[in-house]
C-alpha cells in the first residue's frame, strides 16, 4: 500500500476494495492536469498476458507468496515471518512466526498487530524510549493508519536473518495514548486496529527506501509520523535514522540490495488462489539475476516514484508499482465506470501509460482492464486486469505484477548490474 509519510496531501478517490494503495501529489504540485503528449488510452483488444513464472521458494533466499480468500480483500499477496527477541540470531522460544502479513512494494519496514504476536514473543520485543517516554509511530496509508509502538526484533524470512530491526507494532496494549488527532495529529482517515481491518496480520515493506520516514523525521518534528508519549499524552518526536522502522531487508548479511516479487500468472477470469515467490537480494545469487534479463530499468525517487502521462495528464511524482495496492488505480475518460469505482469495459481493454523514470528514462507501460463488477462477482480473489477510478496518482498495483518479475532496488545498498537503487525494474516473460 501507499505510504503516504513522503507526502504532504492526499486526495482522490479511494473505493471499493479494502486493499487501496492510496497515492496523492504533493501541496505544492499538480497530479492531474491536462497537459503533456497524449498517450492513447485504450486498444481494441487487450495486450497478451506476461509470461514470466516464479523461481523455486525452496532457496534459502526466498520465500513463498500467497493470494487467497484469508480476508475478503482481493489481489493481497502474503507471506510469513518470523520475529524474535533482539540478539537471538532469529532462533530460540522467544521466536514466533507470523502468517499472512501482507508484500508491500510502496511502503518500507514491518508493521505487526499485536493481537498476532504470542506474549511470549511480544514481551521480549524491547520497546523504543526517549528517556522515560514511550516512542511510537502513525502511519498512513491510502486504506487507513496504523498506530502503535516501536519495538526492535530479530526478523527472519527463510533462512535471511536481519537483526535488531525497528518494527512497528500496531494497536499494542501497552500504549495507553490513542491516536493523536488535529493539527499534529495522523492523516485523517480509518485507524486499522484489526487485522480485519487491513485484511491481514501486517505489512511487510519491502519497496526502495531503507527506513520508512528518512532525514525528514530525523532533523525536523513530521505531524503524523514518530511521537513520544507519556500515559495518554503524546507529542510530535524527532527520531534518528538507525532508530526508524526499518526495511529488514537492508539488515541481511547477503542479499540486502533489493528484492524480486514474482507471480505466476492467472487467467483473465480471476483464479482462486494465486502463488508466488519472493526473492531476495539482485545479481547476488543464480536465482535473482537482473543481469542479461533484457528488464525494463527504471530510476525511481527514494520512495519508488516516477513521473507518467496517461489519457493526456501528467502526473508528478505520484505514479508507482505496487504490490499492496489490490487493483489498478487510475482517471480514465475511455472507459465505463460503475457507480462504487470499478472499471466495466464491455470486452477486455489494453491501456498505456509512458512512464519517465528519474534519469529521463522511458517506458510504455501496458495493462488490462476487464468489468470489474464481474470479476468480483466471481467469487475470485486473483486478477490480472481489475481497475479502479482514483485521481491525482497512478497506481499500478498488483494485477501488474502477475506474470512478471518485479525487481526493487534499494537506494543506499549495493549496486547491481542495474546500477545503484533506488530503481523499479520489470521482466515479463
Amino acid at each position: 500500500m501507499r505510504a503516504l509519510k513522503w507526502i504532504l496531501a492526499v486526495s482522490g478517490m479511494c473505493v471499493a476494495l479494502a486493499g487501496c494503495g492510496g497515492g496523492g501529489g504533493s501541496s505544492n504540485t499538480s497530479t492531474s492536469s491536462a497537459s503533456g503528449t497524449s498517450t492513447p488510452a485504450a486498444v481494441s483488444t487487450a495486450f497478451a498476458d506476461p509470461t514470466a513464472t516464479p523461481v523455486s521458494s525452496g532457496s534459502a533466499n526466498t520465500v513463498p507468496i500467497v493470494v487467497s480468500s484469508f480476508s475478503s480483500v482481493r489481489n493481497f499477496p502474503m507471506v510469513s515471518v518470523k520475529v524474535c527477541a533482539p540478539g537471538s540470531g532469529g532462533i530460540g522460544v522467544t521466536c514466533s512466526t507470523i502468517d499472512n502479513v501482507l508484500v508491500d512494494t510502496e511502503s518500507f519496514g514491518l508493521r505487526l498487530f499485536a493481537s498476532v504476536i504470542p506474549t511470549s514473543t511480544l514481551s521480549n520485543l524491547t520497546q523504543q524510549v526517549q528517556g522515560a517516554q514511550t516512542v511510537a509511530e502513525c502511519e498512513s496509508f491510502g486504506s487507513g493508519n496504523t498506530w502503535g509502538t516501536v519495538r526492535t526484533a530479530d526478523v527472519s524470512l527463510s533462512s535471511e536473518v536481519a537483526p535488531n530491526v525497528p518494527i512497528q507494532v500496531i494497536a499494542d496494549p501497552s500504549l495507553a495514548a490513542t491516536i493523536p488527532t488535529g493539527v499534529n495529529g495522523c492523516l485523517v482517515g480509518t485507524n486499522m486496529t484489526t487485522p480485519t481491518a487491513l485484511g491481514a496480520n501486517g505489512i511487510l515493506g519491502i519497496g526502495t527506501s531503507p527506513n520508512d520516514c528518512g532525514a525528514n523525521c530525523q532533523n525536523s518534528l513530521v505531524a503524523g509520523a514518530y511521537y513520544v508519549c507519556t500515559g495518554s499524552s503524546c507529542t510530535p518526536a524527532q527520531v534518528t535514522i538507525p532508530n526508524q522502522v526499518t526495511n529488514p531487508v537492508t539488515k541481511f548479511t547477503t542479499d540486502n540490495n533489493g528484492v524480486i516479487v514474482e507471480m505466476a500468472q492467472v487467467p483473465d477470469t480471476g483464479a482462486a488462489t494465486a502463488t508466488g515467490t519472493l526473492v531476495f537480494g539482485i545479481d547476488t545469487q543464480s536465482n535473482n539475476a537482473l543481469s542479461g534479463t533484457n528488464a525494463t530499468i527504471l530510476p525511481t525517487t527514494i520512495a519508488g516514484d516516477m513521473d507518467a502521462v496517461f489519457e493526456g495528464r501528467t502526473y508528478s511524482k505520484t505514479a508507482f508499482f505496487d504490490s499492496g495496492s489490490s487493483g489498478l488505480y487510475f482517471q480514465s475518460t475511455a472507459l465505463t465506470k460503475a457507480s462504487n469505482g470499478f472499471y466495466t469495459p464491455a470486452a477486455p481493454t489494453g491501456m498505456s501509460a509512458v512512464f519517465t523514470a528519474a534519469n529521463s528514462a522511458t517506458a510504455t507501460v501496458k495493462f488490462n482492464v476487464s468489468n470489474g463488477v464481474t470479476l468480483i462477482n466471481s467469487g475470485n480473489y486473483a486478477f490480472n486486469n481489475l481497475g479502479v477510478s482514483m485521481f491525482n496518482a497512478l497506481d499500478i498495483g498488483m494485477p501488474f505484477f502477475y506474470g512478471r518479475h518485479m525487481y526493487y532496488g534499494i537506494s543506499g545498498q549495493p549496486a547491481s548490474s542495474a546500477g545503484a537503487g533506488p530503481y523499479v525494474a520489470y521482466v515479463s516473460s
